[in-house]
C-alpha cells in the first residue's frame, strides 16, 4: 500500500466520521450530547481539511471545476423565487 492509497483511506474515513458525527448531533435529544457530537464533528472537519490540503498539494486530489453554464443553471433552479 503506497502513501497515496493510505491518504485516500484516511480521507474517506474522515468523511465517514463527519457524516456520523453530524447525524449524531442532529438526532441527539439533549444539549450535552449534541455539543459532544458537534465538538467531535468540528475536530474531524479540521482533520479532513488537513488531509485534503496535503493530498491536493501532492497532486493526488484535484477536484474538477464545474462548467460555468452548469453553475448558472443550478443557481437559477435553486434560487428562491420572488413574487413580483
Amino acid at each position: 500500500m503506497d502513501d497515496r492509497m493510505i491518504m485516500e483511506n484516511l480521507l474517506n474515513t474522515a468523511k465517514g466520521a463527519c457524516d456520523l458525527y453530524m447525524h449524531g448531533a442532529i438526532e441527539s435529544c439533549t444539549p450535552n450530547v449534541r455539543q459532544a457530537f458537534a465538538t467531535a464533528l468540528n475536530f474531524e472537519l479540521g482533520m479532513q481539511e488537513e488531509l485534503y490540503s496535503q493530498m491536493q498539494r501532492k497532486g493526488w486530489y484535484a477536484p474538477e471545476q464545474a462548467p460555468q453554464q452548469q453553475t448558472r443553471q443550478l443557481k437559477q433552479k435553486h434560487a428562491p423565487s420572488c413574487p413580483g
